[in-house]
């Protein structure tokens, strides 16, 4: 069932949002050689203390920690570990949300670790390009599958695959509500868009193949092909004057 967001409700929304966008640029900025994945999610867990909002992914469906962060062919859902440690040219992707007062926020950006290669710095431009195309569509009388359309007609026409495994979704009260939002699809399908829907719109780009391999901790999500992987992520809400992302950072 989706639930249409009030304009009270949407401004909760959007305090979780910015203090997702917050601290996805802090750790941004503590991205570098050296340090472990495990640190990062320390930092963003202890940082949400502060903020008053809380970590929303620690204990999902049981997962250990409060940031998914994933190196490299890893596609989404890893887990944060002291002994997995960034070295130069590495791309890591960090998904983070919280919600503040019940009402939820859910972002994601791959960043470098250091210098990267030219092949790796193409593939994030593309999928953070792909999902601004997805939000563009995000206006009342459109349909869901225009979102992944966008997504997937850009995405192909530089020889990239759409990971089909894993789709955006309704957010509000919970962190995954109707709508599911593939990044993928044929334009002017699914169901129609209305104004208060709230999705988290987050493609998630191969540089090989689609396919996906899920490791024996039953989380991390991989390449088949062990190809690099990237994943960006914005919460959207869609109002009389179209889209407005709600977990804009200020380096956007």
């Amino acid at each position: 069932m989706i639930t249409l967001k009030s304009e009270r409700e949407i401004d909760l929304m959007r305090k979780a949002g910015q203090a997702v966008a917050l601290l996805l640029d802090e750790m941004e900025k503590m991205v570098r050689p050296g340090i472990s994945t495990k640190e990062l999610d320390k930092y963003a867990e202890s940082r949400c203390k502060e903020l008053g909002v809380i970590p929303v992914f620690k204990g999902y469906h049981g997962f250990p920690a409060s940031v998914c962060i994933s190196v490299n062919e890893q596609i989404v859902h890893g887990i944060p570990s002291s002994k997995k440690i960034l070295k130069e040219g590495d791309i890591v992707g960090l998904d983070f949300g919280v919600s503040y007062e019940g009402w939820f926020g859910d972002s994601a950006r791959t960043v470098p670790v250091g210098k990267i290669n030219a092949v790796a710095q193409k593939l994030m431009d593309a999928t953070k390009k792909s999902l601004h195309l997805g939000i563009e569509q995000c206006f009342e009388g459109n349909r869901v599958f225009d979102i992944g359309y966008a997504v997937q007609n850009y995405v192909e026409s530089l020889g990239y695959s759409v990971v089909r495994e894993f789709v955006g979704h309704g957010i509000g009260r919970a962190l995954h509500e109707d709508p599911q939002v593939p990044n993928f699809g044929a334009r002017g399908k699914g169901i129609p868009l209305k104004v208060g829907m709230v999705l988290a719109i987050e493609p998630m780009v191969n540089i090989g193949g689609p396919e996906v391999v899920v490791l024996d901790d039953g989380w991390t999500a991989v390449t088949k092909d062990k190809s690099l992987s990237a994943h960006f992520e914005h919460t959207v809400a869609i109002t009389p004057a179209g889209p407005e992302i709600l977990t804009l950072a200020k380096t956007e």
